[in-house]
């Protein structure tokens, strides 16, 4: 069990760390209106639909990558409301190369359920928001909290760090059990009536200062309360995971024209991984399959269609969270049989301007950037 700090430390954490805060918050498009007197963030910069987008957007995520995108999809989509009315695919768009689509999936599942059931409104317990698609704890959380003022933590990985290192937490945190204990923790810690703030400082002192790598001690507010930072050991917690190795696949994927020189795409099915995404149809190899064998079985089990594989268009390398792949594009063409869809939502013959309309994943989009540069190269035919 994690021991609860005493009165002295909570109210001091709370203090310092909130004074940090007020001096050192970044300037986020999330948080544009600047810090009130109370040193909560201004109330036009955050609306509950605006708090909710960011932190869906932040989810395994770096800032610099979410900023534009943040920007981009909230000019499109300024309300839950147009967001509802919107098509999944126009979505998944806008989100094309943030990366991790089910959160797209469940922001547009989750918004057609607030339009539908809630007037509009995101729910303003962490219960409720709770319920919604997509949502987890740290989510609902942040949103409670920021959005609504409610007295909740919201402990996300770097929160996680911070409170292991000053606590001298020797568990592992990716463990449930202990993820509701530092939930536990971060609660008691909470001071009344300002938790979103409160949240916020602790998420930003661990992105900015209690770093995974080469924490700097020396700029943080609470140095002094912080036991790892006293036995001189801080990068030793969390106690991490040992590495495991990542796998790689090769995996292959067919370019074909038709006759007035559109290239052939499928839509993955909504529950794959992608899912909703266009892409060059194929797949990953088998044991003992060369990579014109891989494809020509992928063609038949996607596509029904039988297929003779030529050259080799495009290479792409490319690394997911828990695997990486080597994606080798071939031209093809089809022998026999007319497609249609056995492993795919749908299927369609894209000219070069509905193939830069329709959303892909990066892997995808680098093959459609090749092929397009051939093209414009006076390389290749169609499109």
């Amino acid at each position: 069990m994690i021991d609860t700090p005493d009165f002295q430390t909570r109210a001091t954490f709370g203090e310092k760390l909130l004074a940090w805060f007020s001096t050192h918050a970044r300037d986020l498009p999330w948080r544009r209106g600047g810090l009130g007197q109370s040193g909560g963030l201004s109330e036009s910069a955050r609306t509950p639909y605006r708090v909710w987008l960011a932190e869906v957007m932040l989810q395994q995520t770096q800032v610099g990558t979410v900023a534009p995108y943040y920007e981009r999809f909230l000019a499109r989509f300024p309300t839950v409301e147009s967001l509802a009315e919107a098509s999944l695919e126009e979505v998944l768009k806008l989100w094309e190369g943030l990366g991790y689509y089910a959160r797209a999936r469940n922001l547009h599942a989750a918004a057609r359920k607030i339009a539908a059931e809630c007037g509009g409104q995101l729910p303003e317990t962490f219960e409720g928001l709770l319920a919604l698609p997509g949502v987890g704890r740290y989510t609902a959380g942040a949103v409670a909290s920021i959005a609504f003022g409610q007295d909740v933590p919201a402990v996300d990985g770097n929160v996680r760090r911070v409170l292991a290192r000053i606590f001298a937490i020797r568990e592992d945190v990716s463990r449930s059990a202990v993820q509701r204990e530092l939930e536990a923790l971060a609660a008691g810690l909470l001071p009344p009536g300002r938790a979103g703030v409160f949240n916020e400082a602790l998420m930003e002192l661990g992105a900015t200062v209690c770093t995974p790598r080469a924490p700097d001690c020396s700029r943080c507010p609470l140095r002094e309360l912080c036991q790892a930072c006293a036995e001189g050991a801080p990068e030793s917690l969390p106690l991490k995971r040992p590495r495991e190795r990542v796998p790689h696949y090769e995996v292959t994927a067919a370019v074909t024209f038709d006759a007035v020189g559109r290239v052939l795409v499928a839509q993955r099915r909504a529950d794959d991984m992608l899912g909703g995404l266009w892409e060059f149809p194929g797949g990953k190899c088998e044991d003992g399959e060369t990579l014109p064998e891989c494809l020509a079985r992928e063609m038949r089990e996607e596509l029904d269609v039988a297929v003779e594989v030529g050259e080799l268009l495009t290479v792409v390398e490319h690394a997911y969270t828990h695997f990486r792949i080597t994606l080798h594009a071939f031209r093809c063409r089809i022998a026999s049989g007319e497609p249609r869809c056995l492993d795919c939502a749908a299927f369609r013959w894209a000219t070069s301007t509905e193939l830069d309309a329709l959303p892909m994943s990066v892997a995808d989009r680098k093959i459609a950037q090749a092929l397009q540069a051939r093209v414009c190269g006076g390389g290749e035919a169609g499109l």
